[in-house]
């Protein structure tokens, strides 16, 4: 038997409880991956809370969408994959758990450099950032704007823009500073003020902003200082853009992903591999609990109590 972290109503972290489930089997096209790490991801404390509109519960639901492991089974068809290959996984509900069904367009092959956590805290936070970046046309010469550049997906974004020769401005609390700096970004600290400090730390126009804050400051502030409205973005405050004139990318917004930006989500996570194993990129790796502690993890993650990307192990 496989174990799993389920929900069975909308609620506190409490709701988290483990079960155990039938030995996953693969279908054509489909691995079994036993999972080494999950990450645990703000989407998943959201929808377990009821934050994030959801089907009504009538059965054990899942949790977490992205993961590390190694295969264990292949089902008929699979070509690229074998059995023992380490892999990350993206998009697969359920990655809370010690060994899950995942369809192989979901995979990509991790290299003896990245760690299991690390390929586990690739898929959202990189895949919203790449995607993002590619969607407001972030280019060599861009000044780009990034709220709360210090969390997962914000830092995500200051390296690629970093590497496709973009000016990076991150706002985040002093304390992260240095780490954003060596990230390749300018830091400046949000709150009162704010205004004026990005209007001093820019070395020119800012040309495009990404909130990943969703603060109305960060609204405001991307709003007067960047011209064109269509390179401003929110991952938070999808309900709001239409009002604001912005777009927005997740955070409940009403307009879906075009088939375009849904591939450039699944592109990121090979992207950042190569660039994890290249050294090119850094993940900001927080507490790693034991999958039994899920509930603590999403706690954490809710009251902003932990630094660094939260990993549970099975």
């Amino acid at each position: 038997m496989a174990r799993a972290i389920v929900y069975t109503e909308f609620g506190s972290p409490d709701v988290l409880h483990m079960i155990e489930i039938p030995d996953p089997v693969p279908a054509p096209g489909e691995v079994v991956v036993r999972i080494h790490a999950a990450g645990a991801n703000p989407i998943d404390a959201k929808l377990r809370g009821g934050k994030r509109p959801s089907a009504s519960i009538t059965e054990p639901r899942a949790v977490g969408f992205d993961g590390a492991g190694v295969i264990e089974a292949l089902g008929d068809g699979v070509d690229g994959f074998m059995v023992g290959d380490r892999v990350a996984i993206r998009d697969t509900p359920g990655t809370y758990a010690s060994a899950l069904v995942v369809k192989v367009e979901n995979l990509a092959k991790l290299p003896d450099s990245v760690t299991a956590a690390e390929g586990a805290a690739i898929g959202i936070p990189a895949g919203t950032a790449y995607q993002a970046l590619r969607s407001l046309h972030v280019t060599d010469g861009d000044v780009l704007l990034v709220h709360a550049g210090s969390g997962a997906v914000g830092q995500a974004a200051v390296q690629f823009a970093v590497a496709w020769g973009a000016t990076v401005i991150a706002t985040a609390s002093p304390a992260r500073h240095e780490h954003l700096r060596e990230l390749g970004a300018i830091p400046v600290a949000y709150g009162d003020g704010l205004h004026e400090r990005l209007n001093e730390a820019a070395p020119s126009a800012i040309t495009v902003a990404l909130d990943c804050a969703g603060t109305d400051e960060a609204i405001e502030t991307s709003l007067a200082l960047v011209a064109d409205r269509d390179r401003i973005a929110t991952i938070v405050r999808g309900p709001d853009a239409a009002a604001f004139g912005i777009r927005a990318f997740s955070g409940g917004s009403p307009t879906p992903l075009t088939d375009e930006e849904v591939s450039w989500r699944a592109e990121a996570l090979p992207q950042t591999i190569a660039l994890l194993d290249s050294g090119d990129f850094v993940i900001d790796l927080g507490p790693q609990l034991p999958l039994t502690e899920a509930a603590h993890a999403h706690t954490l993650m809710e009251s902003s109590s932990a630094s660094g990307k939260i990993t549970l192990i099975p």
